[in-house]
């Protein structure tokens, strides 16, 4: 993500949404918080939208608002931000991990085997923006009497056709606002989407300290809202949101064809149930030689790279309580030694797409 560029063609826009909130002082609760609240639920296809600090309190917020806690079992993919889970273990459930599929994506089936007494909910990322395939995973949900919750912090846009928008897919959807993701505030931020009134208003509440009039608790809650600034600039982004995801969309298109036939790497497939991809993220398998090995002659060739993600959850430090040694998931593990991101962002040029390309063959070759 360009951030820089994003920003210096943006900032008249930003700089005029943001001067009422800071000649007004309305920093917290403002009424650009409700107004971005309403426009993103519309934007999303649900009926309610409640902003929040961050993508990682959004799951949290709807799992306490679903009454998920101590003794309860959440299903999620071993193959995502570590966010997803810890949100899980906040709660106080457990988390309980299972494989993805060839396209990084949640299995359904595994996450159907999972399914125990004490499951409550099922959370489906959205990885790299591409959606989860969810259709088979409300039917796991439906039959065992599950919430379906969407992990959509990578996913603003993407949807599975007919209009059927990520956010408004399950129970709930969590959205991060980080400032790398396709829409993204000026720091951290988030939101939960739902067509659940109650939810929304449970969400609500927990988010702004268990109170809906001041100074009056009614439950404990958090300090999650999202600031007025970041409702401010993310209501000009959003404006821009659809044109920029048609951008990576068609940079996607052509990294495709500059990479067809390139011996020892490949691009993740598209699902077949997938819409539209927003291609948050262009990700490659690296198999011909050390994925650590190409990424570093990448960068001696001036092609920056990132990998989301190299450690599978059950292998990293923080859940050895959950005793998964390697091999538990061998397509998580597989992917995690493989993956590697190229340059995605709405304003990369075909030229740069083309080099980016030739560098890869090269050092993959």
């Amino acid at each position: 993500m360009n951030l820089p560029l994003q920003m210096r063609n943006l900032r008249q826009e930003i700089d005029a949404a943001l001067a009422p909130v800071i000649d007004q002082g309305n920093f917290i609760q403002g009424r650009q918080v409700a107004e971005f609240e309403e426009h993103w639920a519309r934007y999303c296809g649900a009926a309610h939208a409640v902003g929040v600090n961050s993508g990682t309190d959004a799951l949290l917020l709807i799992l306490r608002a679903l009454g998920i806690g101590q003794g309860d079992e959440v299903i999620t993919t071993a193959n995502t931000f570590i966010a997803t889970a810890e949100a899980i273990s906040f709660c106080g459930a457990k988390p309980v991990l299972v494989d993805c599929r060839g396209d990084a994506l949640i299995d359904a089936g595994a996450a159907g085997s999972a399914v125990t007494a004490r499951t409550r909910a099922i959370i489906a990322v959205h990885l790299y923006g591409q959606p989860a395939d969810m259709d088979s995973l409300a039917n796991v949900a439906r039959r065992a009497g599950l919430a379906l919750i969407e992990d959509a912090a990578q996913a603003h846009g993407a949807d599975l056709g007919e209009g059927r928008r990520c956010g408004s897919l399950g129970t709930a959807a969590a959205f991060s606002f980080y400032p790398a993701k396709n829409l993204g505030a000026l720091g951290d931020g988030g939101a939960v989407t739902t067509s659940d009134g109650e939810l929304a208003r449970k969400v609500r509440l927990l988010g702004n300290l268990g109170s809906s009039v001041k100074y009056h608790h009614e439950i404990k809650g958090l300090n999650s809202r999202l600031d007025t600034l970041h409702a401010a600039a993310l209501a000009v982004k959003l404006r821009h949101l659809d044109r920029w995801n048609e951008a990576r969309r068609t940079a996607a298109s052509w990294y495709r064809q500059e990479l067809e036939g390139a011996p020892g790497v490949e691009l993740l497939p598209v699902s077949p149930w997938t819409g539209k991809h927003s291609y948050h993220l262009l990700v490659a398998r690296i198999m011909s030689r050390p994925r650590d090995v190409v990424a570093k002659d990448l960068a001696a060739r001036g092609v920056q790279t990132v990998v989301h993600y190299p450690v599978p959850v059950h292998l990293q430090p923080a859940y050895g309580d959950l005793g998964l040694p390697k091999g538990s998931f061998p397509t998580a593990e597989r992917l995690a030694g493989e993956i590697l991101s190229l340059p995605m962002f709405p304003e990369i040029r075909r030229d740069e797409v083309a080099y980016v390309a030739e560098s890869l063959r090269a050092c993959c070759g």
